[in-house]
């Protein structure tokens, strides 16, 4: 397969050890491209519902693919989520093309980009809130995997699949504005810090459009997830457009085994500045 060029890739909520997790539609992602910058933008493992019983090989291909991109060059930068907070204790980790962080702003061509997860305008994600999130985060799982089974059925008759969860998001009108509010309180303070772009993750719902305030305006990115929608980001010729993954073209029928490749970072140039921002 002949690998596509991306300048920046952007992926987030993968979600890696739940039953939701499409890790082998994400492996043949990551083998199609070969990007100088990949960032992890937020729950890439998930460590609410990790279970040493549940992390099949197509899970750890995920992991050898990333370390197979950093070994050939790719810088990755893993921004920390609320689903791996407990990584959080080691930000500001740097190790040959690796880097660990809470946020991070890339300077492309002039332009300043401001990423970070999201979870930090969610209120559910923290104290007594927290524990009631985790237990719908299981709810989640198995509405995912009933989803996958009704699809199942609906493909076999013929029929077009169904996203139960997106029905269920947007038929809440609760749910709907608080995706409006979100995605509004992100590019309200990416105006107020100057910056041309924001990214986040976090609320698994892929967008990208300009945000006008009476302050100034801002382009707001999502890069959706690997649960339902199979997104990321690209960014090339000064541009940054939502990619959505098809299967078709794609050896579906790849095994994947459990053995890791040795860890052999190099260090290389890249093109782009990047700085850390401080808290």
């Amino acid at each position: 397969m002949n690998k596509r060029p991306v300048e920046v890739v952007v992926i987030s909520d993968v979600h890696l050890g739940t039953y939701g997790c499409h890790a082998a539609e994400l492996v043949h992602y990551l083998k199609s491209i070969e990007p100088q910058i990949l960032i992890l933008n937020g729950d890439i493992i998930d460590g609410w519902q990790f279970s040493k019983r549940y992390f099949p090989p197509s899970h750890l291909q995920v992991i050898k693919e990333i370390m197979s991109l950093l070994t050939k060059g790719t810088r990755v930068i893993y921004i920390t989520g609320n689903h791996d907070e407990c990584l959080r204790r080691y930000s500001g980790m740097h190790v040959g093309n690796l880097q660990l962080t809470d946020k991070v702003v890339l300077e492309i061509n002039g332009k300043m980009t401001w990423v970070f997860h999201g979870d930090v305008f969610d209120a559910t994600t923290r104290g007594g809130a927290k524990l009631l999130a985790k237990l719908g985060g299981h709810g989640y799982d198995l509405l995912i995997v009933l989803n996958r089974f009704i699809n199942y059925l609906l493909q076999v008759m013929g029929k077009e699949k169904m996203s139960l969860s997106k029905k269920v998001k947007n038929g809440v009108k609760k749910a709907v504005a608080w995706i409006g509010n979100f995605e509004e309180t992100a590019a309200e303070l990416a105006i107020n810090k100057k910056y041309d772009y924001v990214i986040c993750g976090h609320i698994h719902q892929p967008q990208k459009r300009v945000v006008e305030t009476k302050d100034g305006s801002v382009t707001y990115l999502n890069s959706g997830d690997w649960i339902e929608n199979l997104t990321s980001l690209e960014y090339n010729n000064g541009e940054w457009e939502i990619f959505h993954f098809d299967m078709a073209g794609f050896n579906s029928k790849e095994k994947f085994e459990r053995k890791l490749p040795p860890l052999e970072v190099i260090s290389t140039e890249i093109d782009m500045y990047l700085t850390s921002l401080t808290a």
